[in-house]
């Protein structure tokens, strides 16, 4: 029996699998890869979650939003990673090359915020609220896909984003003020009013 069988389920055609599943390809590897903040591990979380996305695949119901269907597989499997992670982290030992002081003094200044700064700045952010500001900014999700998603409440979600937000506004607006750049507006940098 080939391996593939192993997975097969005789109501599931590949064709739809494949016409549901894979137009969501590029928004998933993108949201991997900025959660777990490596090309490698984002490529593993991808391809486990479309793996566990086909093996179940028979219980998704047609018609329904399939993009939040992969996602809520994408957390689930991501908490998975984190563990494997956090395990292989305390054995890896990474140092500071010796010259990395000498290469950020001769770092010219931008006169804008690179998406390098924006993407530093979202790995700062903590990971509760950095995947919420994913879903809700880049993903584009409603607060209640959110909810779903994650197995959140409303309010936290909500509160989630705001933090997550305002966290991201103040660290950008220390990165601007670095390079020299002032709001056009007359608002304060960190988004707050007066």
């Amino acid at each position: 029996m080939p391996e593939m069988d192993l997975f097969f389920h005789p109501k599931v055609r590949v064709e739809d699998f494949e016409a549901a599943a894979m137009p969501h390809f590029p928004d998933l590897y993108r949201t991997a890869r900025l959660l777990t903040q490596g090309t490698t591990e984002g490529e593993d979380l991808v391809q486990e979650v479309y793996l566990e996305a086909w093996k179940s695949f028979h219980r998704f119901e047609a018609g329904t939003n399939c993009r939040a269907w992969l996602f809520k597989i994408l957390f689930h499997r991501l908490h998975h990673f984190r563990r494997r992670w956090a395990k292989a982290a305390k054995v890896e030992h990474l140092e500071k090359p010796e010259d990395q002081d000498r290469l950020i003094a001769e770092t010219p200044i931008p006169q804008e915020i690179r998406d390098e700064d924006v993407l530093a700045v979202l790995a700062r952010v903590p990971i509760e609220l950095r995947e919420v500001v994913l879903l809700a900014d880049v993903q584009e999700f409603s607060y209640k896909e959110i909810a779903e998603t994650m197995k959140l409440p409303l309010g936290t979600v909500m509160s989630r984003l705001s933090r997550g937000r305002k966290l991201l506004r103040t660290e950008l607006a220390g990165i601007a003020s670095s390079y020299g750049i002032t709001p056009d507006t007359g608002q304060p940098l960190t988004g707050e009013s007066a």
